[in-house]
This record gives C-alpha cells, structure tokens and sequence, in this order.
C-alpha cells in the first residue's frame, strides 16, 4: 500500500462544507470519530490504497466531503470510524449532497461511501447484515449535460500558432501536448503518464493507461504524430515521461509534468492566441465531437476515447443537436417586433 502519499496528502478543504447541514449522529452510544484501530486498518487508507493514482485523490476529496458532514467539521476520512455509519447516516448524505451537488458528483461521492464502507466490512470491522444496510442508498437519478465546450478549427489553429512564435523548446513541446490532446482525446492525466515506452513510432500508436487500470492502444497520424515527432528530436531518447518540464534558458528538466502543469500551459497559450477559456477536458470533448461530425462509428471513438460505456461517448455527440435545430426551424412562430406590421 502507498500509506505515505495517502497520509501527507493534504485534507480537502471543501469551501461549500457550511453550506450544507451537517448529518447529527445522536442515535450511536459512540461518537463516529476519533478512529482507535493501527494504520494498516483503516478502511479510508486501505480502500484509498487500492486505487489506481489517478483516481485517489478525487475519492480522497469525495471521503473528507463526507466525513466533515457527518462531523460537523471536526474530522477527514482518515479520522472517522467509518464501521460506525448505520442507514440513516448515508441516507442523510445522500440527501444533503443532492441538495448541493450534480447527480453525477453527488454518485460519485456515494461510489467512494460504498467503497470505503465495503472495505469496513472486509477488514471484519462491520456485519454482512450491517453491510447491507448501509449500502442500500440509490443513485441519484438525473442527467446534466456535459460540462465544459468545443473547440472551433480556427481556436485550435489559433493556438498552434501560438506555440510556434514561440521558437524554445517549449514552444515544441506545448504544439505536441495540444496536438495529443485533442489528437487522441487523451485525459490529462493520461497524458503526463506517458513514458517514451509507450510510444510505436513505427506502427504509430500510443499505450495509454486509462481509467481503472485499463490499457488501450491509440493510433496517432498527420498533424499530431508530426508535432510529436518534432518534439521528440527535442527531447531526446533517454527514458521517463514525454512530457517534460522546461526550466529557465530552455534546459529541458528530467520528472513528468504534472497535470496542474497542463491545465497552465493550456492558459497561457489561450491567453496568447486570444483564444476563450478552455479545459484540457474539453480538447478531449471536441476530439470525441470530431470523430462523429466526421462519421466515425460510435464504438470505435468509444475505444478511442477509453469510455467504459458507449452512453458516455453518446453524450458528446453533437450531430443530435443539429438535427434538433433544424427540426425548429421548421415551425413558424407568429411573431412580429414592436413598430413592425403597421
């Protein structure tokens, strides 16, 4: 287990916390905190343990979120005896996250409860019965539409010229880091994982490790396999990450970028192709629009995209939307302006 990273990592400092009425936990002759058991027995570190790094921190987040609502404050997840919680606790969650939350948040933060609640019952801390009881919270049912927005042809055009007035090394490397992202709609923490082993520049494909663990194999061509080409002859061949920090005078440093690290190159460099507000995220929506304006099957841009399930691909298809537009534009609506029509 990777106890250190779990345990130095700072407690989420979640700014809405007031906003939402704490969960009282009268009904237990205990107190639900502080926990009394070795490290090694924590269910919070121990279900934290096993999940991939990626995913850590945001079910860490989601664990102190709910921790400090039942708390009132007072404790992180790696204080609160999480085998104490009883139905009516994460029924009340539930709830009081709905109340503040998108389902698709509020769903996750539940995913993280069962997880940390089903290691509790593993390390013998809770009854199969007890178990039960406490799991059995429905999702919340809803649906939101996807966060963040497409990218035109002109901002991306914009924005690889920004980064070749830029005549560094880091120029190069910003032209193939935006190339990728949207080029083969990696998240950004797939991105800074990749290591010049993952790279075939013979077959031209990318080992990708995604979500869960999961590997897929994703083929890069034209403009984006030609910036990566550039920035390679840059980088060198010495083994680690693609992506590398660049110090001070151009010297190219040694360590993975960090994902932080993506999300302020994509500033600055919308910043200098006055292009609008953009996430990492949303080049990968636009890679996964693209495909489908374009035609591609709908399961292969899912394999592409390294979704789970193909309904999570469906939700960035815009041709749905244009059909729907152009389905409007078939009404007449009477209506005339003010002054018009005497």
């Amino acid at each position: 287990m990777n106890l250190p990273e779990i345990l130095e990592q700072a407690p989420s400092q979640n700014p809405s916390m007031s906003e939402l009425v704490p969960v009282s936990p009268t009904d237990l002759a205990e107190p639900l905190y502080p926990l009394h058991v070795p490290i090694e027995s924590n269910p919070a570190v121990v279900y934290l343990s096993s999940l991939n790094a990626n995913s850590r921190r945001a079910m860490r987040n989601a664990l102190d979120t709910i921790a400090r609502l039942l708390t009132s404050g007072h404790a992180d997840s790696l204080l609160l005896d999480w085998s104490r919680l009883r139905f009516q606790h994460t029924a009340a969650v539930r709830a009081a996250l709905a109340e503040k939350y998108r389902p698709a948040t509020v769903n996750k933060m539940l995913s993280a409860l069962r997880g940390v609640l089903k290691t509790a019952w593993r390390l013998g801390q809770m009854s199969a019965e007890e178990y039960q009881r406490v799991t059995d919270v429905a999702s919340v049912p809803g649906e939101t539409l996807p966060a963040g927005r497409s990218l035109s042809m002109g901002e991306l055009v914009a924005l690889m010229q920004a980064c070749s007035r830029d005549d560094s090394p880091m120029g190069v490397r910003d032209s193939a880091l935006i190339a990728l992202l949207y080029g083969a709609g990696l998240r950004r923490a797939e991105l800074v994982a990749l290591t010049l082993e993952d790279y075939n520049a013979h077959e031209g494909t990318l080992k990708v490790q995604g979500k869960r663990n999961k590997q897929r194999l994703v083929p890069i061509a034209g403009g984006a396999a030609e910036a990566l080409a550039d920035w390679l002859k840059i980088r060198g061949a010495e083994t680690g990450g693609i992506f590398l920090p660049i110090r001070k005078g151009g010297r190219i440093g040694w360590g993975c970028l960090t994902t932080q690290a993506v999300y302020n190159i994509l500033l600055r460099r919308a910043e200098q192709a006055n292009v609008a507000h953009f996430t990492p995220h949303d080049c990968r929506r636009t890679f996964v629009g693209d495909l489908l304006d374009r035609g591609a099957d709908i399961v292969t841009v899912q394999k592409l995209a390294g979704h789970a399930n193909v309904s999570t691909t469906a939700r960035y298809d815009r041709r749905g939307e244009a059909v729907k537009r152009k389905a409007v534009e078939l009404l007449h609506v009477p209506y005339q302006r003010t002054g018009e029509g005497k």
